[in-house]
Formats: structure tokens, sequence, C-alpha cells
């Protein structure tokens, strides 16, 4: 066992330097989503903004009133220079069609061009009694200078995108509560060359910010490099003592069940006390937790920071947090606090999942595995980028991206390195839909030297240094750790993507800041690290990339614990509409004889990754609208085999594998379950059909029938229904079946191989696997379409128009059930989009949520979808379409 989830392991003997770094990180208030001191507020609107270069005065009159601001420019904030200027119609949209290449670029521009000053005037009393302000930023890109009313705050220049800073302001609030603040905030240095390479010409990993901004294989270059004050900015008021960085940990002894009575689970909690006064001030750090309170008192020393333990806690009977399909995601309110006399100082709402979190060597797999509250889970993710390439932020947002991975029935998301340790409402949103998160910190080895490329600026060696302020990287470490550890769905952290970081950071991180200020997680030194997943097979020990056949999946063994294995995404063509000018909707060629694709150059600028043959069985394409739709099925296809196959190798082959990737920070064509607008495909529905916790499946390889049981239980009296359906409706029984599934396993129950096959040999026919449990309830149903005896999908090309019958309906709860129903002797209706739309314009309403989609009904028989809007749009109708149904509207009853 490695890491398990316990008292973290006595602090190492720190030198010098690591204490330096360990000490001298600012501390923001910003531990968890729901975090609050006594009084914080956020300075989120009124921002103005102007470039240096227009602007004379310098930060001390700047922030002052009487200095105007009258011609500059409303800012974003939280936001980038790119987004203020979008915001005001100064550049045009980058995401969409060719734009990007209108906007000027920073590396040819310099960096004086995006170096901007912003300014904000806010009201706060100069407050009294010993009370304190704080004025607190929880990311600028890249350095700053500010200025309060005048004077300068920051006696350093802050450095880094990844640091977050506190000041104390109480002494420099006007009396009269009218302020103003000035912030001259610097882009990165170097900028880099977006040459077309992985990171550029790989100079932008110099600096500890994003990679990705100089552009990668799936993205165009960020002009501004995403310079700004990108993250939060927010003022916090306490008393004499500020709480800052609790520290929740929890420990869950033991193989735990689901269900049932639980034995005890422990408690143990810490925070910093901030003492900035000049006198010793006596008090009660107490948190309460469940109706139990636990406190200690303190007596703090003036002009110094002191971190303070409570004593252990046993909670009596705790209510578990679990990943996604395991069982509930359990969250408790802790609620932390300082007071003085009896008055609350300062206090922390920390959301706390009790959960233990552990690793072990599986010997068979050659890879290691992930156990929670002592259960083996089996990993199926997606790797994430970022939300927003223009860093544009939002709750919303990322509450609908984490919960469409929810819907896709995985339960770990990749935080890739090339992006940032990801935010509070990020973490919020997996804690709330158990979605395990790893998390990568900024290393890649494109930008980092672990590959020879031409593109690139400096040689491996120079590259393999990167980047050149290791202090200010571990000070950061350090301080991102603090930010987000007490979430329970944090489950590894990474030392880079695809290669460590140099030696003597890694050493630093690894063995002397992770176990001071974590030290309960699995800690793997990169991304396909042997420790993670040993590579036996040769290669970068990741991937492929590109799309594959369905038998692949199946039959062709790759890496243990596959970090990156991924494939198209292209979406509908409402979707494709969103972004790329009608002009250039042209539907791509593939040529048979060179077994390649040529594509508009609106396509190519978006990264489409092409799909070649694997659209021609579904007949010859007539256009973008024609490819866009049976790209679907293509899609669909091969995300559900992927998973799929790697669950017929379970604790065999693999401990899991996670897909590249699963979403996208801008408008691009590839690697995607949904569009940037929060348009699904039909990759997530594929994806969330292959990965459901109980799910019959067909072998394409040997034709063997199976099913997977993703749960901790064992399922018995399972009705397994195997039958196909022909192009025109005729059910034909192969046989069904009762057996058993233990817990977190596979089993094969039978080969159909040879009478799918017969039976398909003419047009094509559907294979329909169900599970039904001994009550008749259906468990469980995936439809396949199984190709003629040529390799077409003749039949379906011939199919008879579809009878299908649809009504929808609002519930009590605000939901959308719809009901499909198919008339016994009617063709299967097959392939169905649903859609919520506007009724005035037909237009998509986003973001809404389905429980499934791309529905296929047997004949006689009815299914219901409910439907979730999470949009404003009130005025609506329901759009269904498929295969062999032409598009309706239906009015809501």
């Amino acid at each position: 066992m490695q890491n398990q989830t316990n008292t973290p392991s006595a602090e190492k003997p720190f030198d010098k330097f690591f204490k330096t770094i360990l000490y001298a990180v600012f501390i923001g208030v910003f531990l968890v989503p729901m975090a609050k001191a006594q009084t914080v507020y956020q300075l989120n609107s009124g921002w103005k903004c102007a470039p240096v270069s227009e602007v004379k005065a310098d930060g001390n009159t700047l922030s002052q009133a009487s200095s105007s601001t009258q011609n500059w420019l409303p800012a974003t904030v939280p936001g980038t220079v790119l987004t203020s200027l979008l915001n005001n119609k100064k550049v045009p949209d980058p995401f969409y069609g060719m734009n990007n290449e209108h906007i000027k670029d920073i590396y040819n521009t310099g960096r004086d061009y995006y170096t901007y000053w912003f300014v904000k005037d806010f009201e706060e009393a100069a407050p009294t009694g010993g009370h304190q302000v704080y004025l607190n930023f929880r990311g600028i890109n890249y350095s700053a200078e500010i200025y309060l009313n005048g004077k300068k705050v920051n006696p350093k220049t802050h450095v880094g995108m990844f640091l977050r800073e506190s000041y104390n302001i109480t002494s420099l609030l006007n009396k009269n509560g009218k302020n103003r603040l000035a912030v001259l905030v610097y882009p990165p240095d170097p900028v880099g060359n977006p040459n077309g390479g992985q990171g550029g010409d790989g100079r932008i990993a110099k600096g500890v910010g994003l990679q990705y901004t100089a552009g990668w294989d799936w993205i165009v270059p960020m002009r501004d490099r995403n310079t700004g004050i990108w993250d939060k900015v927010t003022i916090e008021k306490t008393g004499e003592i500020n709480l800052k960085n609790p520290h929740i940990i929890t420990v869950v002894p033991g193989v735990r069940n689901v269900a049932g009575m639980q034995q005890p689970a422990i408690v143990k909690a810490s925070a910093e006390l901030e003492n900035p006064t000049n006198h010793a001030v006596k008090g009660v750090l107490q948190y309460v937790l469940d109706g139990n309170t636990v406190s200690k008192p303190v007596t703090l020393q003036p002009n110094k920071t002191t971190e303070v333990s409570l004593q252990d806690f046993s909670l009596k009977n705790p209510k578990l947090w679990w990943p996604n399909g395991y069982g509930p995601q359990n969250l408790y309110n802790l609620k932390m606090s300082f007071t003085v006399n009896g008055t609350v100082s300062d206090q922390e709402n920390v959301s706390v999942g009790v959960r233990q979190i552990s690793s072990e060597w599986n010997a068979e797999t050659h890879s290691r595995q992930i156990n929670i509250n002592g259960q083996k889970v089996f990993i199926k993710g997606g790797n994430w980028i970022i939300s927003d390439a223009m860093l544009r932020f939002s709750d919303a947002r990322y509450d609908a991206e984490v919960r469409f991975h929810r819907d896709m029935n995985l339960n770990l998301i990749r935080v890739w390195g090339g992006a940032l340790v990801e935010r509070p409402e990020f973490y919020a949103a997996c804690d709330k839909y158990g979605l395990l998160v790893f998390q990568d910190f900024w290393i890649s080895g494109d930008a980092n030297g672990k590959w020879q490329d031409p593109a690139k600026a400096d040689d491996q060696w120079t590259r393999r240094k990167y980047p050149d302020d290791h202090a200010l990287y571990l000070k950061s470490v350090a301080d991102q750790i603090k930010l987000v550890r007490n979430h329970a769905s944090l489950a590894i952290w990474c030392g880079g993507n695809e290669i460590t970081p140099p030696e003597d950071i890694l050493l630093a991180v690894r063995d002397t800041i992770m176990p001071k200020l974590d030290g309960t997680r699995w800690f793997v030194d990169y991304s396909n690290s042997d420790k993670m997943s040993l590579n036996t097979l040769g290669g970068n020990g990741d991937g492929p990339y590109g799309i594959q056949p369905l038998s692949a999946f199946w039959e062709e063994r790759t890496y243990p614990f596959n970090s990156e294995i991924g494939s198209v995404g292209v979406g509908d063509y409402e979707s494709l509409q969103r972004f790329i000018p009608e002009k250039n909707l042209i539907a791509p060629k593939y040529n048979p004889e060179t077994k390649k694709s040529t594509v508009d150059s609106v396509w190519d600028y978006h990264k489409y990754i092409a799909y070649d043959a694997f659209i021609e069985p579904y007949g010859k394409v007539k256009d973008a609208e024609d490819f866009a739709a049976k790209a679907q099925l293509v899609n669909y296809d091969q995300y559900r085999a992927l998973m799929e196959g790697f669950s017929s190798h379970m604790w065999s082959w693999y401990t899991g594998t996670i897909i590249w990737k699963t979403q996208n920070p801008w408008t691009a064509m590839r690697g995607q379950m949904y569009d940037y607008y929060l348009d699904p495909n039909a990759c997530l529905y594929g994806l969330h059909n292959g990965s459901e916790p109980l799910h019959a499946m067909y072998n394409p390889v040997t034709g063997m029938v199976s099913v997977v049981n993703n749960t901790f239980e064992t399922k018995r009296d399972l009705m397994l229904t195997v039958k196909t359906i022909g192009m025109n409706g005729e059910e034909g029984l192969i046989t069904q079946v009762f057996g058993e599934v233990q817990p977190s396993s596979v089993k094969g129950f039978l080969p159909v191989k040879t009478v799918v096959e017969r039976r398909a040999q003419s047009k094509g026919v559907f294979l329909c696997l169900q599970i039904f449990d001994k009550n008749k309830n259906k468990l469980s149903e995936n439809i396949y379409w199984i190709k003629d005896a040529l390799g077409n999908y003749s039949g379906l090309q011939q199919m008879a128009r579809s009878q299908l019958q649809t009504s929808a309906q609002k519930l009590s709860n605000g939901k959308i059930e719809v009901t499909l129903s198919n008339p016994a002797k009617a063709p299967l209706a097959f392939f169905n989009r649903l859609s919520l739309v506007d009724a005035s314009t037909r237009k998509r309403v986003l973001p809404v949520f389905y429980d499934d989609n791309y529905v296929s009904v047997l004949p006689g028989e009815t299914k219901k979808v409910t439907i979730e809007n999470a949009s404003k749009t009130s005025n609506l109708q329901l759009a269904v379409s498929g295969w062999n149904l032409a598009e309706q509207f239906i009015n809501l009853k």
C-alpha cells in the first residue's frame, strides 16, 4: 500500500532553502468554494483598464481618486486583457472561424502591447478596535505592481501565475471609506513563439504558468498569453486574528461497504492563525462538525503566523463519500472559527467528504490501482485541459462540465499539466458529482525537453531545466496544494505531463513539500510513469490518439493504466454552425486510394482529426450536414467500444484508462464529448452506455457476450437476453439465461458470433443485449448495429421510415419527461437525438442535461428520457430527429 490517508508522515528536516520556500508563501482565504471569512466580498465589477503605452501617470498617482480614468475601457475582472478587449468589441471572437488570425500576437507586438493598468474604486472604511482588512488576489498572470490610495501595496513585484497574494491594507484605507486600487499587470516573459509546435517554440515553459497559450495540436495560441487579473480579487475583514488554510484529513480504516452502519472515522484538523498586531492574543480555535464541537485554547504571539492542530475526533457512523457509480457523495459542512472573548474573529466553512484514498501495485496488470474506503475502483477517466482557454470561469460552467462527466459514467478527471491546478469551484463540482481528480503540476514532455523537436528554440538539455525560477515553482506548488487539498475528490498529485520536473523540483515536492502540506494522497512522478503503469510495449507509454477499429479496443493490449487514449469528437451540424462560417461548411473528402482526407481550411484551423474510411460504410456523404450526422454514429460506436474493451480486461490487463480528451476549452473539432458551447454529441452517450456500472457487451472479435459489474455488490438473478432485430423490425431471440456477476468483475456468458454474422450477412442486423432483474425490471439495454458481409451498413441505408411516437411533459420538479413509443411490427426507431429548443428560433438551448440521448427504441417498446434544463429559456419545444425519422417539434404538455 502507498500513501494511505492517515496522519501525515513526520516532518523531515528542512534545509534553509526549503524552509524559506514553504514559509514565504502568502496565504489567501479561499481554501474551498464555501470558505468565507467573517466578511468577504469580491471586487468583480466596475473595473477599468488601459494599455500602459497610453498612460503617463505612475501607480501612486493613478491610485488616487483625483486621477481621471474617463477614457479607459470597462475591464473584465476576473479576466484577461483579451477578454476585456473582446467584451469591448476591440477584437473579433477568436473562437469563430479564422478570427484569431486577425488578432495581434504578443510575440510580434512585444510585451508592452498587452501590458495593462487595471483600476477599481471601492468603498471600505478604515476599521477600528483592532479589526483587520485584507486585499486578496487568487491569481495574476504574470507579474504585477499594486497600489492603493497613492501608496505601493506590494513591497516586491508579484511574480507567478499560480501564486495567491494576501495584503493587509488596514493602514492604507481612507478614513472616508472611498478607495482606489490600481494594478499594473505585465505578461509572461518570455511569451514564446507560436510557431505551430506543441507549446510553440517551448519558451513559454520558462515561466511558471500556462503552456498551452502558445498553441498545441488541439488549440491555437491565445494572443495575449492570458495576461491579466485572471482569478478572484476579494476584500476580507476579520477581527484581530485571521484564520487561514484550514486543513481537514479524514481517516477511514478497513474495507467499507456502501450501505449499513459504519465504524467510526477519524477527523484531523489544523489551521494557520495570523496575528498581525503588536500584542499577544488569547482565544479559542474550534470547529463544529455534525453537531460535535472540537476546540483548543491558544495564545498567539504578535506579528506571527502559527499553525495549530486540534485533537483528533472520532466521528460515529459517518456518512461516507464515494466515487460516481459506487455510492453517494455525502458531504459535511465543517465550521471552523477563532474566537476572542466569545466573539468570532474569523471563520471558515469547509465542505468535507469523509473518505480514505489509497493505492497499491497490482501484480497481474503491472500497474497501480486506486482504492476508496478500502474498495478497489476501476478507473474510467477523462482528460481535462481547462474550462475556458481565455479563463472565463464560472461556477455554473464548472458545474455543467463536471456533471457531463458524471453523465458519461466516468469516475475520474485528469487535469492536464500544460494548464493549471484547477480552481476550488471545479473541485466543488467534482466533490458534488463524485469525480476523482488526477491533478498534474505545470510540466509537459513537449515543452520541457523530453523529445527532440525542431520547432523548439532551445535544445533538450536547456529545456530540461525549465522553468527558470525553481524557487518560484516550489513556492507556487506549496500555495496551490493548500488551495485545494481539503477536497474529497482530489485523489492523485502528479509531477508533470509525460515527464518529471527537474530533479531538484521533483525531490522537493515529493519528499518535502507534499508530506508536510498534504501527505494523504498518491503522488506519481509523471503521468505515464512506470511506477503507475509499467511500459513493456515501448513507445511513450500512452496513446494511441487517432480513430481505431472497434476490434482494437478488445484485442490489442495497451498500457495497463493508460493516462491518454483518445480519438475523434466532431459535433453535429448545429454545433458546427456556431463557429464555422457557412461558406466553410464543406464536408471532408476521403480518398480511398491515398486513404487520407482533405478538409476545408477552417476545419483544419480548428484542429479537425480525420474520420477517414470510418464514415464510408454508412453511404456516400452528401454534404457537411450529412457528414456530421454520420459522424455521430462513429462517435457513439468509438467511445462505447473504447470503454467496453478496457472493461473487458479489468484487473487482468488494466487497472484503469483515461480518455484523451473529454472536453475542449475552445471550438476545436477533436477529443470532446460536448462542444465549447456545452452541447453534447454522441460521444458522450456512447460513453454513457459503455461505462454504465452494470453493462452487457459484445466482443466483435470473439463474439463473446459478457457482463461487467462495476459495483461493490454481487449481482444475482440477472436475466441476460440476447436477440437480433432485422431492418424491418423482425426479432430473433438467440438466448436468454439467468446468471450472477461478482463485484468489480467481468463475466463471459456465451459466444454468439456465428449466428450474428449469419443474420447480418445480407443487410446487417441490430444486436440487442438486455439485463433484467428477477422482477423483470430492465436494468440495462445495449443495441449494436452490425455490418453486412461486405463491411457496409447497407441495411441502414435502406431502412423504412420510423413510426416513433413522442410526447413531452413538464414534471412538478421542473424537469421534463419524454416518452418515446415505437409500435409493434414497426422498424426499429434508430438513433434518435432529443434536443430542447427555443420555440421561437428552434435553436437548441444550452446547457441541457439528458439522462440518455441518441436513443433507439425497439418495436413494441417504450422508453422514457428525463431532461433537465439549466438554460434561462422558458419558451421551449422538444426537437426529435433520428436516422430514420425526419425532425419533429413537440410541444411540452
